[in-house]
């Protein structure tokens, strides 16, 4: 190993984020809308049906859903998977760029519906859509420091695009719970995690914005793939890990091709990454991207895979998690519905009905 080499491994085995205490997943859960907009529809609208289109269709969140309704389904869904008792859980962490309240938890109405009330702490996170996997590492912290036995972290959103724009195709509902505890609980655990964040204005929304606002190809080059990859590195060079170590690889999913990209660069297959990449089916649900994406995995891992969790926040972030399933995963798995079971439950939609369900007729 070279002297640059040994420094670049020296400064990432001092950023591993690893707690005193052994995490690891004790239930998971998802939950993907029934309703789809196919990004052809998009295309009739805005193009007369001319260009490609970045995804084949979109989940669509119905008139009587929200963050809160639907982080609730994949909490209980988690719950049922790990069979605990909910007044257990210490914290509850909902992870959003689209909260339905901007004074109001989503956290405390999600707490309150799974019975976890009154003895825990909630609270509500932001990053752009890695505020799941913030929420995760809080909850590695939580549980891995001897604070709590259980913390649970969602990651759930019912993200929009300013009509006609680019993220109209892509931009959907949907998202995954976590319910962390101990190692020895765990169907899948952490060996550790690492995060890599820069100042890079790729996308924001203003406070009383409808609609976010977007770099275009900026978003690529330099925040996604810049983020990303440099988080993944980083924490394989802390593990000492390689892409042949891991079984499984699951990226944010804007798209298809930013995920595909990044996997290919980073040096894994399609057999590893193609299992978690969801996007081209129900769009990019934001916090919840990376996150629904593992539990496509962990629906038909094997105990003993590895898995590599990386996710991405414009503004700009990334968090990597490297997992390993254990014994467990085979009892509880089916003891909730699993992804692909949402995935291919569905109704689809054209576009003047997704018009009225996401609010975009305003009468003045």
């Amino acid at each position: 190993m070279s002297e640059n080499e040994m420094q670049g491994f020296n400064e990432a085995a001092r950023a591993l984020l690893r707690p005193i205490q052994d995490v690891g997943i004790v239930g998971y859960g998802a939950y993907v809308p029934r309703y789809r907009l196919p990004a052809s529809e998009v295309a009739r609208i805005w193009t007369g049906g001319a260009g490609g289109v970045p995804i084949k269709e979109k989940a669509v969140a119905g008139l009587d859903e929200d963050v809160v309704t639907m982080s609730i389904e994949a909490a209980r869904n988690a719950l049922a998977r790990a069979q605990i008792d909910p007044t257990l859980i210490r914290a509850v962490w909902v992870g959003s760029e689209s909260h339905p309240y901007a004074v109001k938890p989503t956290s405390t109405i999600v707490a309150e519906a799974i019975g976890a009330v009154p003895h825990t702490q909630a609270a509500d996170w932001e990053f752009a859509c890695k505020a799941g996997t913030e929420a995760i590492q809080a909850a590695i912290g939580f549980v891995g420091s001897g604070m709590a036995r259980y913390a649970l972290a969602i990651g759930m959103d019912t993200a929009q695009g300013r009509p006609g724009d680019a993220l109209e195709y892509t931009a959907a509902a949907g998202g995954a719970a976590y319910l962390l505890g101990p190692k020895a609980e765990s169907l899948a655990f952490f060996e550790g995690s690492y995060s890599f964040v820069t100042d890079t204005p790729d996308f924001w929304r203003r406070a009383h914005e409808t609609y976010p606002s977007h770099g275009d190809r900026f978003t690529g080059e330099p925040a996604y793939f810049k983020h990303t990859l440099a988080a993944a590195k980083g924490l394989m060079e802390a593990l000492g890990t390689k892409p042949s170590d891991y079984a499984y690889a699951v990226f944010h999913q804007p798209n298809v091709k930013f995920p595909e990209r990044a996997a290919k660069l980073l040096g894994f297959t399609p057999e590893q990454y193609q299992t978690g990449l969801l996007s081209g089916e129900v769009g990019n649900v934001y916090a919840g991207s990376s996150l629904l994406g593992l539990t496509a995995i962990l629906d038909v891992a094997h105990p003993g895979d590895r898995v590599l969790l990386v996710s991405y926040g414009s503004g700009a972030g990334s968090d990597a998690f490297s997992l390993t399933v254990t014994s467990l995963i085979e009892e509880r798995r089916d003891r909730a519905p699993k992804t692909r079971d949402y995935i291919a439950r569905k109704t689809i939609i054209d576009y003047a009905t997704y018009a009225r369900f996401r609010g975009k007729l305003v009468m003045e």
